[in-house]
């Protein structure tokens, strides 16, 4: 028995659609059906993993926020969060290094209006969102478990790393772009804690992504797979490459890996 771990965006469903394929529904369908245990393991805060994620097909679990909430069978097992003092310490040093950002909760986003960011590049990033998923930044002390933020200078970023370095973890999300976490949290956590809990040996974890926020989970896992879309760090380090999402890739993965035959 296999114990899989998916990511979503990129991987499950490419850019500009919600849909997962027909193939990619079928081959997790029949991937649990032969005794598999298939799980999304995502850097969404739970909040961006609602029905229209969980309708589509059932998964036995979804490992949430980069390993900061795990979710098996509708029982929330792990949720990590910034206490109060430490989210109040956080937006403070992301004001004064000039940082644009989301704060990520299970309940809400969190963000200042559009005027109030540096940047028009995350301005456009944020005028693409879903306006019911996030509210202000005031409300956010003690409710968001990470974050994701884009920032012009670059040394700003590096400031702002080393200042939080007892903290925070920085996945570097390419273009200026960054993803940040509760040190010591990660979707390689999320694989270890899951794992132990069900009793099952790492030798038994599969992980499939696409992008550089899914490398500790790719790293971790005894087998990792690229999708066909897949950054340059990610192919570089898969066992196999499928293809594309949106050209049946989670069924050719789930194919190669042996899971669907009966």
């Amino acid at each position: 028995m296999k114990i899989i771990f998916f990511d979503i965006d990129g991987t499950l469903i490419g850019q500009g659609t919600r849909k997962m394929s027909e193939s990619t529904i079928a081959a997790i369908e029949k991937a649990r059906a032969n005794g598999h245990v298939c799980m999304i393991n995502t850097g969404r805060a739970r909040v961006l993993v609602g029905s229209d994620i969980r309708d589509q097909v059932e998964f036995d679990g979804f490992l949430m926020g980069c390993g900061t909430m795990v979710e098996y069978h509708n029982e929330i097992l792990l949720h990590k969060s910034f206490t109060e003092e430490e989210a109040i310490r956080i937006m403070d040093g992301i004001k004064r290094y000039r940082i644009d950002a989301i704060l990520e909760g299970p309940e809400s986003n969190y963000c200042d209006g559009l005027d109030k960011f540096e940047t028009d590049t995350f301005r456009k990033y944020i005028g693409r969102l879903d306006k019911n998923t996030y509210t202000t930044w005031d409300k956010a002390v003690g409710k968001f478990d990470k974050f994701f933020c884009y920032v012009d200078n670059l040394e700003h970023m590096q400031e702002f790393q080393e200042e939080f370095s007892d903290l925070l973890d920085v996945i570097d999300r390419e273009n200026h772009f960054f993803e940040i976490v509760p040190k010591g949290y990660s979707k390689a956590s999320a694989i270890r804690f899951m794992t132990e809990r069900l009793g099952m040996d790492m030798q038994d974890t599969v992980a499939i992504g696409d992008s550089n926020n899914d490398l500790p989970m790719l790293e971790c896992a005894q087998t990792a797979i690229a999708m066909g879309n897949s950054s340059k760090e990610v192919l570089e380090i898969a066992d196999y490459v499928t293809s594309d999402c949106k050209a049946d890739g989670i069924w050719n993965a789930l194919e190669w890996l042996g899971v669907l035959d009966n």
